[in-house]
């Protein structure tokens, strides 16, 4: 792969949940890409139930403690290396994590959002998520110190947990509901966010997915764009993705040893 990755002068990158897993957090699906943890609470079900949204805040509440202490791993820092060298000229992640911004890449599109964010549905007010741990702790003793299998997305999987008596916050200026701004399952990616990665896969010679299986249409769509393009797809992922059968050329195995080699081949290059 890497003398295909060295035929371009740089690269679009998408990145998934495989990039983070050294980090310790884990990934949605397994590497047959079939989906390996219990379905998370949907868009549609947080606005509709509050019973729904006390699911998702209590698992949320111990999942949180986890990935806010995720720390960037050695793929993150390539990443962060090859972009300096000019070999990426983007990456767009699937991940809500952060690790990449806390690496030190520099342009970033959180395809799915963040997490480390919240924000109100009413009046758009937002705040960290870090500043809602203490008040969520200090209202609900006894969650304060649940562990959990933890899940990607700042979530955790807790089995028969009774979150009926959770206490959630409102908005602290109008009441409204908070939601973290993050894309849920069933929610659509705003069409702004959609537009700037296609425009930045038009101004890339080639698309790098890394990490993913791209079973969601966001990412997919833009192998499929690049297809249209006739612009090379590189696929590094440790198991089977939904692109498999439009690929310039696959690579099933862990990346970093990818990613350090295309960084060993640009410095003998003298990039």
């Amino acid at each position: 792969m890497i003398d295909l990755l060295m035929t371009q002068p740089y690269w679009l990158v998408v990145s998934g949940a495989g990039v983070s897993a050294a980090s310790g957090v884990p990934t949605y699906r397994n590497r047959r890409g079939q989906w390996q943890r219990k379905p998370p609470v949907t868009h549609q079900e947080f606005i509709a139930s509050a019973d729904s949204r006390r699911r998702f805040w209590a698992r949320n509440m111990i999942g949180w403690r986890f990935i806010s202490e995720a720390q960037p791993n050695a793929a993150h820092r390539a990443l962060v290396q090859l972009e300096a060298r000019g070999a990426i000229n983007a990456l767009i992640t699937q991940n809500v994590d952060r690790l990449h911004q806390r690496a030190g890449s520099r342009e970033v599109v959180d395809l799915h959002g963040r997490v480390d964010r919240v924000s109100c549905l009413n009046c758009g007010e937002s705040q960290s998520r870090a500043s809602l741990q203490a008040w969520f702790e200090q209202h609900n003793p006894k969650f304060a110190k649940l562990g959990g299998r933890i899940a990607p997305d700042g979530d955790a999987d807790i089995d028969d947990l009774d979150y009926a008596d959770l206490a959630v916050p409102d908005c602290r200026y109008c009441g409204g509901l908070l939601k973290p701004d993050a894309v849920f399952f069933g929610a659509s990616i705003p069409a702004q966010r959609v537009a700037l990665c296609e425009q930045l896969l038009e101004r890339a010679p080639g698309l790098l997915v890394i990490g993913s299986s791209l079973q969601t249409y966001s990412g997919y769509r833009l192998c499929l764009s690049a297809e249209r393009q006739h612009k090379p797809i590189a696929l590094l992922c440790d198991g089977v993705t939904r692109a498999d059968h439009i690929a310039t050329q696959k690579v099933s195995a862990d990346c970093l040893p990818v990613l350090q080699g295309w960084l060993e081949r640009l410095a003998e290059r003298g990039d």
